[in-house]
């Protein structure tokens, strides 16, 4: 298929960066109203040709420059894509091809829909999707035209889908829930590599307090590295909750480039958020805050203090609990903002609340928490027994008044016997302060093979072990409750594989309990 000849190849490097913050991006900014442009569609009927000139509006994010740069890039992956389908020789991929129009139509509609939905980080958003496009590969690009035509994926010959894997442990419910005990973790050795197995002693809680009173607020940003000042409470002087001005940094990790034919090095390292090369810029993100983050338990349990899981008499409670949190940055450092456990093996929705930290809000992280303003703005109080829905009739969260609080409530789910599932807990209890004796990380029973602290993250062991995707919200962010319950399947599929080695070696089950194997000769 020919390319459009009036596409100009520009680099994504020659665009300025965003200057707004990740706190203030996605919906802070008003949603333009717009009556003469309609918000995107998957496939749109073109009565004319239209060039690659960003549709008019009345309110650009941008300069109209930057934004022909970018949609033009945006249309070269596209066609790419395009291209590389069409050329793999199945008919099969001829209801996906797009013709040149409608490769500009496609580029137009979804940078318009980034202009629209998202002028704040309108950039970001932008130059997001166009590395997404650069690493796709056609199968993936494939799929997307077919969902998003609304038709089903064609077949060649007996070639049938691929599917996520199923998980059928060959046990009852009942039976996996006995069972999961046998992957709780040794917590002998954990606390090398951050997990809080005992409490701080009065001793080391108090030199603690020496050396925090000591620095006198002075802290390390953890995005950018730089040196700064926080004032809890407010400097009095200007009101201001940190110096240092604003912070400019990179907000994903630098990966190297797989080697080609003709290299004779590896290449140079590059920013998966903008494919920078390290040390060429000092970042493609802007926010208005400098953040730090606290490891050191002793100086976590000065801002509040762990607990251990309480004993209970309770009945009725889950076999297991899967628990996910999500943290963002304030005046203490990074404190719990929400909280959420669903019931294991049944998936079920016991607790997802909004949490309020005990420091002033620097920063909700909102790229990785999925925490937004507007979603503490529409919280209602936990404790007020109604149920508000959104405007598209999604239930809105409670929020509770502190991380103390949302910890009593997840501990009335539980028992010190009870199963804590998770991936890479040491977060999750270190946020809310707790210490459990029974914990099952998927980070532990899924290890990297060079061992701790190396693991692998969770959106890598689902696509690897049960071909899901998760975590696909992009600068939208993560979503607890997804993440809970893909660490209790992950479980299960552990679980699978164990019982399916265990019943070859003449283990079997009776009245709910496991039976090894007879002896010889019994």
């Amino acid at each position: 298929m020919a390319k459009n000849t009036s596409t100009k190849r520009v680099s994504i490097e020659n665009i300025q960066p965003s200057t707004r913050t990740v706190v203030q991006d996605k919906k802070s900014t008003p949603e333009p109203q717009i009556s003469a442009v309609k918000v995107p569609r998957a496939k749109v009927q073109v009565s004319s040709a239209e060039s690659l000139n960003p549709r008019l509006l009345p309110n650009p994010p941008v300069s109209h420059p930057i934004r022909v740069k970018l949609v033009t890039m945006l249309h070269e992956q596209m066609v790419r894509l395009n291209d590389e389908v069409k050329n793999s020789q199945d008919s099969s991929n001829d209801v996906v091809l797009l013709s040149d129009q409608q490769l500009v139509v496609e580029a137009l509609e979804e940078e318009l829909q980034a202009a629209t939905k998202n002028p704040a980080v309108y950039q970001n958003v932008i130059k997001s999707r166009i590395m997404v496009l650069k690493k796709m590969r056609p199968d993936v690009w494939k799929d997307e035209r077919v969902k998003k035509s609304g038709q089903t994926q064609p077949r060649a010959g007996d070639q049938k889908p691929t599917l996520p894997k199923t998980i059928d442990t060959g046990l009852t419910l009942a039976e996996e829930i006995v069972f999961v005990p046998r992957l709780a973790a040794d917590q002998e050795g954990l606390s090398k590599h951050g997990y809080v197995t005992a409490m701080p002693t009065a001793a080391e809680l108090e030199s603690a307090k020496k050396g925090v009173e000591s620095a006198q607020g002075w802290e390390l940003c953890d995005r950018c590295k730089t040196r700064f000042q926080v004032f809890p409470g407010r400097r009095e002087e200007d009101g201001a909750l940190t110096s240092g001005g604003s912070c400019v940094y990179h907000w994903a990790k630098p990966r190297r480039p797989d080697m080609v034919k003709g290299d004779v090095k590896p290449r140079d390292l590059k920013y998966a958020c903008c494919d920078e090369t390290v040390g060429v810029s000092a970042g493609c993100t802007k926010a208005d805050s400098h953040v730090f983050k606290i490891s050191d338990p002793k100086r976590l349990a000065l801002v509040m203090p762990f607990e251990p899981t309480p004993a209970s008499d309770r009945t009725g409670l889950p076999g297991a609990v899967c628990f996910d949190c999500e943290m963002g940055y304030t005046t203490l450092g990074m404190e719990l903002i929400r909280l959420t456990a669903t019931g294991w093996p049944d998936d079920s929705e016991l607790l997802d609340v909004l949490v309020r930290p005990i420091g002033e809000v620097l920063d909700l992280n909102s790229r990785f928490s999925g925490v937004w303003p507007e979603d503490w703005a529409n919280a209602t109080p936990f404790d007020d027994g109604r149920v508000q829905l959104s405007t598209d009739a999604t239930p809105v969260l409670k929020i509770v008044e502190s991380p103390a609080k949302a910890r009593d409530l997840l501990f009335e789910l539980l028992t010190p016997k009870t199963p804590l599932i998770g991936h890479a807990l040491e977060n999750d209890l270190n946020a809310t302060r707790i210490l459990h004796p029974v914990i099952v990380d998927t980070c532990l029973i899924y290890p990297h093979h060079r061992g701790l602290p190396i693991r692998f993250g969770l959106k890598v062991l689902m696509k690897k072990h049960l071909d899901r995707d998760i975590q696909m919200g992009g600068a939208q962010g993560h979503d607890s409750k997804e993440d809970a319950r893909a660490a209790g399947d992950l479980v299960r599929f552990r679980i699978r594989n164990m019982w399916q080695k265990m019943k070859g070696e003449g283990w079997n089950t009776r009245d709910g309990e496991f039976h090894p194997p007879l002896p010889p000769g019994t």
